[in-house]
């Protein structure tokens, strides 16, 4: 017998796109390179004091020691409806309406499991996260990508789709404000998502993860605010970006009382739920003043117009996003995204995540992520203009 004898379903994942990125810098690295890293979107900035001193005090109380609820704590999930009310205008029921989620990722490959057979077909967009498309090859589904264009403004073309696809499609996963094309969506569009979900009997899931990290003056809408939404969709929230706590696995889904029941069904057999007092935690973020994350939107947005000026002053043209903090990038003629990924990487000491790894639709583009500081972020405007390309 040899080992590691992998299952058929490891053995046909691709490569991880943000693993194949590390490995690369890290050989960079011990060549005695200083790499400015914009490639995966964690937050460089530290979690807010009051949030650290919420864990601080719950995880010295032996209450916490235990088991957790599998669904959350009442309070945790209350503060995110509470929550949702204010900052999103939905209304839930705690009780049955929103779920703890260990990270909005493991919602994402869970999600597959409790509602796909196998055959069975889940839409997603392209380029996207790529655990939308892994969740659904481990729970046996069918991946239908759908592309997303600059001339549609990175929106899926709903009425593209062949109608046998359309008969087998159960689930539909779409993420706006975007990773990575930092695209929005109005409501006119999660409308017609709500319209064309029910015509076909879809599963709606929408990402959220990046819904508060807006600049001028944007507001990202909730999914869940258009009209019958909550009759077929689930949307997922994340404490990751929005309070720079990445490390702290902490976020909450919501939506159909069924949906949510479902997601459930697969947590409780396959985890245990999120440290108490880190749902604590997660309350002091909630139900807290919001000034610390208009705080952190202000450094990145200072960021992302050092870098946009920058990338214009070179001939690129990129708009300046509106949410998330990524910048989307089309490469220069004459090279696809992995040959300028590369170019960045061994000639400047810039790491930037080629589109096509995001997808097949993603080619032409890389993505900045903007987790370093201004000075960095100068620096590495700098190195790119030595270029030549």
């Amino acid at each position: 017998m040899t080992f590691p004898m992998y299952s058929d379903r490891i053995n046909a994942l691709p490569p991880y796109l943000f693993a194949a990125i590390d490995e690369a810098k890290d050989e960079m690295i011990a060549k005695g390179v200083d790499v400015i890293d914009l490639g995966v979107g964690d937050p460089d900035l530290p979690t807010h004091p009051h949030i650290v001193e919420a864990m601080r005090e719950a995880v010295c109380d032996p209450k916490t020691h235990q088991y957790p609820s599998y669904a959350g704590m009442p309070e945790f999930r209350e503060a995110a409806a509470e929550w949702c009310k204010k900052y999103k205008g939905i209304e839930l029921d705690p009780a049955t309406e929103v779920l703890s989620l260990i990270g909005s990722k493991e919602a994402v490959a869970h999600i597959p499991l409790a509602f796909v057979n196998p055959g069975d077909v889940v839409l997603y967009t392209d380029p996207g996260y790529p655990v939308y498309k892994i969740g659904t090859l481990f729970a046996g589904g069918e991946p239908y990508s759908l592309p997303l264009k600059a001339e549609n403004s990175f929106l899926p073309d709903l009425d593209s789709i062949p109608a046998d696809i359309l008969k087998r499609a159960k689930l539909f996963f779409f993420n706006y404000p975007n990773n990575p094309t930092s695209a929005t969506a109005d409501m006119k569009f999660f409308e017609k998502v709500v319209e064309f979900c029910k015509k076909n009997d879809i599963i709606a899931v929408h990402d959220n993860a990046y819904s508060q990290m807006v600049y001028d003056g944007y507001d990202a809408p909730s999914f869940l605010a258009a009209e019958g939404a909550m009759d077929i969709g689930i949307e997922l929230y994340s404490h990751s970006k929005t309070y720079n706590m990445t490390g702290w696995r902490l976020g909450f889904a919501v939506g159909s009382k069924a949906l949510i029941k479902g997601l459930g069904k697969v947590k409780s057999n396959v985890d245990s739920g999120v440290f108490d007092a880190i749902q604590i935690a997660g309350i002091a973020a909630l139900s807290s003043s919001q000034a610390c994350v208009d705080d952190t939107n202000k450094i990145y947005e200072e960021r992302r117009n050092v870098l946009i000026e920058g990338l214009t002053a070179m001939g690129l043209e990129v708009k300046p996003p509106k949410a998330t903090f990524y910048v989307w990038a089309p490469v220069p003629t004459g090279f696809t995204s992995i040959e300028f990924a590369k170019l960045l990487l061994e000639e400047a000491g810039i790491v930037a995540t080629p589109g096509v790894g995001f997808g097949d639709a993603g080619e032409g583009y890389v993505r900045f992520a903007l987790t370093k500081p201004v000075e960095r972020i100068k620096e590495a405007v700098e190195r790119m203009k030595k270029l030549q390309f």
